[in-house]
């Protein structure tokens, strides 16, 4: 096991370094800077005023000299300071971080709690009316686009149906503490049910799956020939062999939530990273879009990692050695 970890630790790096190289490169390529908005924005400023500006911000450098300068910073702890906000990249992913795990965390705990009910209901109950409704609501939240689902709840209760905030955090004017806590919540109903359909859906569908394969099994038949109840039967012998694919899944599915985040943040001006990251690439603002996207496949190597050991950990018939 020890080895194994090495060796993808290694690969990790490998794969965020070479990850930064691509991230770093589109980012420069992309049409614009941000001394081209201070200048479109500015028409009396002077061609000696920009030519100094590009110069101080290193934007005539070659890219692979600026992608250097980066990373020496960033092996440093030095995210760089936001041209965007003018404060340092790190208290902006700070503060931005936390919203985010609420959303993301909230949303992870929903669909894993419906999902693996609704896959344990339908498999348990297969080719019954529960099951077809499960089914075909599974299909329906895998294939709906995100930011089309949350224009469509905002029209739905926060419009025609006023009964939630159509975005934001929290409202204006709350005092803080437990009503501030309560106002928040409320504010996470939606973005939640958003980003937590797509997961519902896949989790649902795989853990239905799972399960009819482990309740077919020869011990699942022997336990239930000794006469043990069906209660128990499901909950001792069967759910722990059917979660193991769904561990994986759930590893896996947490960057990518986080990702995700992007769209339901900017739909519901949710302020956190992915919302962030929005506004840092329309902005130009490249310390700040590089964290951000630096983070999220940081997120995305640890949890495959992650994944790999808590199928170790529950299947003891796997091996890393």
């Amino acid at each position: 096991m020890q080895r194994f970890l090495l060796r993808r630790l290694v690969h990790g790096l490998i794969i965020l370094v070479g990850l930064s190289i691509l991230v770093f490169t589109l980012l420069v390529a992309t049409p614009g800077d941000p001394v081209e908005l201070i200048a479109a924005s500015n028409p009396e400023i002077r061609p000696e005023d920009v030519k100094a500006l590009r110069q101080y911000y290193g934007l005539d450098d070659p890219i692979y000299v600026r992608y250097v300068k980066w990373l020496r910073s960033t092996l440093r702890g030095d995210l760089g300071y936001s041209r965007t906000y003018g404060t340092p990249v790190v208290r902006i992913l700070g503060e931005r971080l936390r919203n985010t795990l609420w959303l993301v965390g909230a949303a992870l705990v929903v669909a894993f709690v419906v999902g693996v009910l609704a896959g344990i209901y339908s498999a348990l109950h297969q080719y019954s009316a529960a099951d077809y409704v499960v089914t075909v609501l599974a299909f329906a939240g895998h294939s709906v686009p995100v930011f089309w689902q949350g224009i469509v709840f905002i029209l739905l209760f926060a419009v025609w149906w006023p009964i939630l905030p159509a975005g934001g955090m929290l409202t204006p004017g709350v005092p803080p503490g437990w009503p501030a806590f309560v106002d928040r919540l409320w504010h996470l109903v939606l973005p939640v049910a958003v980003l937590a359909t797509f997961n519902t859906a896949v989790w649902a569908r795989y853990m239905r799956s799972s399960m009819l394969e482990v309740v077919r099994q020869d011990y699942i038949r022997t336990a239930r020939a000794k006469g043990s109840p069906e209660r128990l039967v499901i909950q001792r012998h069967a759910l722990r062999n059917a979660l193991i694919p769904i561990i994986t899944l759930v590893a896996l599915s947490i960057p990518g939530t986080l990702n995700g985040a992007v769209l339901t943040e900017t739909v519901f001006s949710w302020p956190g990273m992915g919302l962030l990251l929005f506004q840092a690439v329309l902005g130009h603002d490249y310390n700040v879009a590089m964290a951000v996207l630096l983070f999220a496949a940081l997120m995305t190597v640890v949890f495959n990692l992650l994944a790999d050991v808590a199928y170790a950990v529950a299947d003891p018939r796997i091996r890393y050695d």
